[in-house]
């Protein structure tokens, strides 16, 4: 019933002077804070994209009015997606120094935030994650368990089109300094991305052990494979003056499978969480 309602007042015209809108927008704020609604959901493998659930994110925007919204700094903001307040009951590590969750986002207890970092509306951060310094969550993000977004690393947010995919990091995945990763990309579980690797849906990727180059369609995302690692790399164009002039073009590259070696590598300190 939810679902249908948000659907409902979505394709409705004058809805912002409307109080029971108001109280379901709240009531689906609540659950999407809460993690019991998604943007994206894996169902037997598969992603799945709820178009509805940016519907009524969208929605609070329409229904939100301006206001001042004092926490240490000020802030003026649509009233309806508000800053979170976390408590020790959240179980979530928020170090001080000029973080910002909003509500309406989804963080798991055992995630630590570290100063100065944000979470935006929709995003879902699963348990043991860590995000460090300078680093974005954008809107309806799909973050997975035990993931590590280093400093400075942008997870590109999307609310429109309403059917476009989320940015998606499945498990275990290690994103290294300075990273972006953009336009409903998919990384798999444990895959690695070196400092500065930049994944937008324009962009092929290589892999240099399995010889196959991997794109965006229509119909699906750019999708790092399981267990790749991933270094920016640049690939020569060979025509026209580009050619005359060695102009290469920026690329990433899978240049292996995670190993026991990798994982020694990039081993995390579990008490620092």
């Amino acid at each position: 019933s939810l679902k249908n309602s948000i659907e409902r007042l979505s394709s409705q015209g004058e809805v912002e002077h409307d109080p029971e809108a108001r109280k379901l927008f709240l009531e689906f704020r609540d659950q999407l804070t809460q993690g019991k609604i998604r943007a994206a959901e894996k169902k037997d493998g598969h992603w799945t994209v709820n178009p509805w659930v940016k519907q009524g994110i969208l929605l609070g925007f329409r229904l939100g009015v301006l206001a001042e919204m004092p926490a240490g700094l000020s802030f003026v903001d649509k009233d309806t997606f508000p800053a979170r307040h976390f408590t020790t009951a959240d179980r979530v590590r928020l170090v001080p120094g000029g973080s910002s969750v909003r509500l309406g986002a989804y963080v798991a207890p055992s995630v630590i935030c570290m100063p100065p970092m944000f979470i935006n509306v929709g995003a879902y951060v699963d348990e043991g994650t860590m995000i460090d310094s300078h680093a974005l969550v954008g809107s309806c993000a799909q973050i997975g368990k035990r993931v590590h977004l280093s400093a400075a690393v942008q997870v590109g947010g999307v609310l429109e089109p309403i059917n476009a995919s989320p940015v998606i990091i499945e498990d275990d995945v290690l994103v290294g300094g300075n990273c972006g990763i953009f336009e409903g990309t998919l990384v798999r579980a444990r895959a690695v991305l070196g400092a500065g690797t930049i994944l937008p849906r324009s962009t092929p990727l290589y892999d240099l052990l399995k010889g196959e180059v991997y794109r965006a369609t229509s119909d699906a995302p750019l999708e790092v494979p399981e267990n790749a690692v991933v270094v920016p790399g640049s690939r020569a164009v060979k025509k026209g003056a580009a050619a005359e002039w060695n102009v290469s073009l920026y690329t990433p590259v899978i240049v292996k499978y995670r190993d026991e070696k990798t994982d020694q590598a990039i081993e995390l300190e579990d008490w620092l969480r």
